[in-house]
């Protein structure tokens, strides 16, 4: 496959931006930040001439795919920069970065964080570079993640549909049925109980996860009505799944350790935890985490909330995207399209274990499935590519997800220490997003 925009070139910096606020404006998104950099700084890179652009990101692996292109492309080099994804850390130094006016050319932005960065103007609207003539290489619904008003501000990545990874060996010595539903899977934790071990835990500080778990259930936490942004956290659908874990929480049937950290780790390496519910991306930190467990685990699907039901969830998937200040753009999105397309780049993507890829074509199933002998031989990938398509694709991020993330947290561990239920978490934060969007200067009402 070979995607090159460069012979796209758009018009300058002024009309760019000009597009970009009234997108902004018709989301309720304009009047915040700076421009991320000066007008006509963009250029078309002339022939023969050689540059560098920096890319942030923490994708394990991506470093051979960048490799791979500076082999291949002398004229245009990728100079790679890894950040910390550790609570955030990478958005606030990109944010940083923007309001300095120093950002990099090019950045990892995950899905739910898209639209806090068009508060900062920080992304580039990629529509003026020809962008539009590659929507039909990739997943409709990812593709969507990026897209407000006529604005493409972002390259899909991967995602990550969720699944249930359970140690086989575990539940098949106890006896234990794989959970098909939710009422299944507390008749687990309970049976995994009696045996002195744990089904999983209840991270309170992961607000990505529990946001998924709502995606499945049927959530809506934003949406828009002509300039009105409206935020709906403390909807139904959520707070049955609020309602569902704060019950296993109080009757000890789950942990409340945070997950993928040392405790969680060894919890996993040892059999103290039999379970977890995780995404795509999980085989290689299971792996990676707990060799000696090796053909252990098991992928099954996601238990339902009614028997028969294909309702699934993504957590995390990310997008590469150009950040407005870059000085060639038709270049930076010339990188993006090939890394997140090209065959050889997506199979180095593949084998670092980056999720399932947002591209349609040039690769196979199978070759998901890199750490087949991890699980036993099982064709493990097979069952999120039924998740996939089981996801509700009118789920739809708002801006400042991340402060929303960290509401959540503070939240759910308050109402753990003093004995608040899960159900007034979600009252709380409700009412803390709304407000946040306010002081934002953004349009906004309770969904």
């Amino acid at each position: 496959m070979s995607i090159d925009p460069r012979d796209d070139l758009g018009p300058g910096r002024r009309g760019l931006l000009g597009g970009a606020a009234a997108v902004a404006a018709g989301l309720g998104l304009a009047g915040c930040g700076s421009d991320g950099g000066g007008e006509g700084e963009h250029k078309a890179r002339r022939k023969g001439q050689k540059i560098t652009l920096t890319f942030w990101s923490w994708v394990p692996g991506i470093d051979k795919s960048v490799d791979l292109w500076n082999r291949e492309n002398p004229e245009v080099r990728i100079n790679l920069e890894k950040v910390s994804a550790v609570n955030g850390a990478q958005y606030a130094k990109m944010h940083a970065s923007i309001k300095a006016g120093n950002p990099p050319d090019l950045g990892q932005i995950e899905y739910p964080v898209v639209p806090s960065f068009l508060l900062d103007n920080g992304l580039l609207d990629l529509t003026a570079y020809g962008v539009e003539r590659h929507r039909g290489s990739f997943v409709g619904w990812q593709w969507q993640q990026s897209v407000f008003g006529k604005g493409v501000y972002a390259i899909p990545q991967a995602s990550g549909p969720m699944g249930l990874f359970i140690r086989r060996d575990l539940f098949d010595e106890w006896g234990i049925d794989t959970p098909r539903t939710w009422d299944d899977y507390e008749a687990a934790a309970k049976a995994v109980r009696k045996r002195g071990s744990w089904i999983e835990t209840f991270s309170t500080t992961n607000g990505n996860r529990f946001a998924g778990l709502a995606w499945q259930a049927g959530a809506r936490w934003f949406g828009t009505a002509g300039d009105t942004w409206t935020v709906g956290i403390d909807d139904e659908p959520t707070r049955k799944v609020a309602d569902f874990w704060d019950a296993l929480v109080r009757q000890k049937l789950v942990k409340t350790i945070p997950d993928r950290q040392n405790a969680w780790y060894k919890d996993i390496q040892t059999g103290r935890m039999a379970a977890w519910l995780g995404a795509s991306w999980g085989d290689a930190l299971l792996a990676g985490n707990a060799p000696k467990t090796a053909g252990k685990w098991r992928v099954v699907p996601m238990p339902q909330w009614r028997k028969g039901e294909a309702a699934y969830a993504n957590w995390g998937g990310s997008t590469t995207a150009v950040f407005s200040a870059t000085r060639y753009p038709a270049d930076a999105l010339a990188f993006a399209l090939w890394l997140n397309t090209d065959p050889r780049s997506v199979k180095l993507l593949i084998d670092g274990g980056y999720g399932f890829p947002s591209v349609k074509s040039g690769f196979d199933l199978a070759d998901l499935d890199v750490r087949k002998d991890f699980f036993g031989g099982q064709a493990y990938s097979e069952v999120f590519a039924e998740a996939g398509r089981g996801v509700d694709t009118s789920w739809q991020w708002g801006p400042a997800v991340d402060a929303l993330y960290q509401r959540l947290g503070d939240a759910f561990t308050a109402a753990l220490d003093g004995g608040g239920s899960f159900r007034s978490v979600l009252r709380k934060v409700q009412g803390q997003t709304i407000q946040d969007l306010k002081d934002k200067g953004l349009k906004v009402a309770a969904a």
